[in-house]
């Protein structure tokens, strides 16, 4: 059943984005297919990422809630959620990101894991065509069926970017709380196990990854820049 619904479908796609517009190149159809998916997700993607930037900046008023009513949770509770729904947040929405995602990355991944050849291709469904045989090698430099450094470095990299953009600034003589240093910190752990998990897989799995954190971190500006001329906005207005 959720072989059909998630392994599936991802693997057809592909094997259609190789058989016309990535032109037999198996690296570019996996690009093909990861923009098809994230744009696809794009409405849910960028709800979740923006909920989670907007909580991020809301910190000062949630310390600020959690000290006026720390002998009161459910006061402090109320509080927070009256937070949030002035600014329009739902601070479940990373949750319910991470639950959506779960099964899409699982067939993802399932798809790229296995060295992809004609003879493999027995799920395809009957008006896809199944190539007479399989380009691995990515703009005819890499090998996707075999690990890559270039593409772990190139993924740890990305996923720092991606990470490092969705912190919030720093304003000038800010003290950083303990909890604030470690989600600081925590954008090297994110590098270091991408790192740790692709080391040994075949670079396809990287390829995602990169394409996949690039997008993300793109969004991620987006987000920032429209945060940032709404929040100028109402400065202006209560000048």
């Amino acid at each position: 059943m959720l072989q059909a619904i998630f392994y599936t479908p991802f693997l057809n796609a592909l094997i259609v984005f190789y058989n016309t517009i990535a032109f037999h190149d198996l690296g570019v159809a996996i690009i093909l297919l990861t923009l098809a998916i994230r744009i696809a997700f794009m409405p849910l993607f960028y709800k979740g990422a923006r909920n989670q930037t907007l909580i991020q900046k809301l910190q000062p008023d949630i310390k600020k809630i959690q000290h006026q009513h720390k002998d009161d949770k459910e006061k402090q509770a109320q509080a927070m959620m009256e937070l949030y729904r002035q600014h329009n947040v739902n601070p479940f929405s990373g949750f319910l990101m991470l639950l959506v995602q779960l099964p899409v990355l699982i067939g993802l991944y399932r798809v790229f894991l296995q060295k992809i050849t004609p003879e493999s291709l027995t799920l395809l469904y009957s008006f896809v065509a199944v190539p007479q045989q399989i380009n691995a090698t990515f703009l005819h430099l890499l090998n996707l069926q075999n690990p890559s450094i270039l593409m772990v470095i190139l993924a740890a990299a990305a996923q720092y970017v991606q990470g490092r953009l969705a912190l919030p600034k720093l304003e000038k003589g800010q003290e950083l709380s303990t909890a604030d240093q470690m989600t600081r910190q925590m954008i090297f752990i994110g590098p270091v196990i991408t790192v740790v998990i692709l080391g040994t897989l075949p670079s396809a799995i990287g390829l995602y990854w990169v394409v996949t954190s690039v997008f993300t971190a793109g969004q991620q500006i987006y987000i920032n820049k429209t945060i940032n001329i709404k929040e100028e906005e109402k400065v202006h207005g209560l000048a």
